[in-house]
């Protein structure tokens, strides 16, 4: 049976938020029953992305769309992340030419539902991780459609970009990210490193930002953030950093170290 366009069916395409996706728990939450679901469906007032998950016909789904509806409908605990929140930061100019995927975080065993992995899982990298706490360097920015996205803060994003590194970014090029950050927030910068799960991640950020001054390094107290023993190999043909243990490319250490 054809449903026609009724006035809860039209209040809800009319309040849709644009080139996102209704899931089953915010249709349900708004009063539509898996009956109106099916029906709508059936009748093409709405299109099915796979199980629980439906988006307005001739309407494209921005990966973007489909975040906002993962974190705000679903609420799990999955950010922008890396050099994706530090484009979306504000921070453009540290973006890849020709850079497509977007670097997603969340803690671990946090899986994307499977509906967004089918149409975007092409898009971006899921990172599951417990490089720092859950909450903490988070904020919210606009998405190029103007709906609030949970984002790492410059701050945390760096630091989730090293994590990375070198296997997903070229430490050299890691290098020149760090360089450009000259508006770190020690007040925020001083924690994030002290409960940064990673040795490795916190040597490196404190010896890439100490090689080029940047101003945060002023107010740190570096007596506070746990450097671990022993040595990290991050490169087989580098040289040694011997304050901080590191082996890095030739690029980013002086002869003098």
């Amino acid at each position: 049976m054809k449903v026609v366009r009724t006035d809860k069916l039209r209040s809800l395409l009319d309040a849709w938020e644009p080139h996102t996706v209704a899931t089953s728990p915010h249709l349900k939450a708004l009063g539509f029953t898996a009956q109106d679901v099916q029906n709508y469906t059936a009748s093409h007032w709405l299109v099915s992305l796979g199980r629980g998950a439906f988006k307005r016909p001739m309407e494209t789904v921005t990966w973007q769309g489909a975040l906002y509806s993962v974190q705000s409908q679903l609420k799990l605990p999955v950010h922008v992340g890396a050099l994706t929140a530090l484009e979306m930061t504000g921070n453009s100019h540290y973006l890849r030419f020709g850079e497509s995927k977007a670097y997603l975080f969340s803690p671990l065993r946090v899986v994307l539902p499977a509906w967004f992995q089918t149409h975007w899982g092409d898009e971006v990298r899921h990172m599951q991780s417990k490089l720092l706490p859950n909450e903490f360097g988070l904020t919210e920015q606009r998405s190029p459609e103007g709906y609030p996205l949970t984002t790492a803060t410059p701050e945390r994003a760096i630091l989730e970009l090293l994590h990375l590194a070198p296997k997903e970014f070229d430490l050299v090029e890691a290098g020149q990210i760090v360089e450009g950050m000259t508006s770190l927030r020690p007040k925020l910068m001083q924690p994030l490193l002290e409960t940064c799960a990673s040795v490795k991640v916190r040597r490196l950020f404190l010896y890439l930002a100490e090689r080029v001054n940047l101003p945060v390094m002023r107010h740190l107290n570096v007596e506070k953030i746990d450097l671990g023993k022993g040595d990290r190999s991050l490169v087989r043909m580098g040289r040694y950093v011997p304050k901080y243990g590191l082996l890095l490319p030739k690029e980013l250490v002086s002869n003098g170290g």
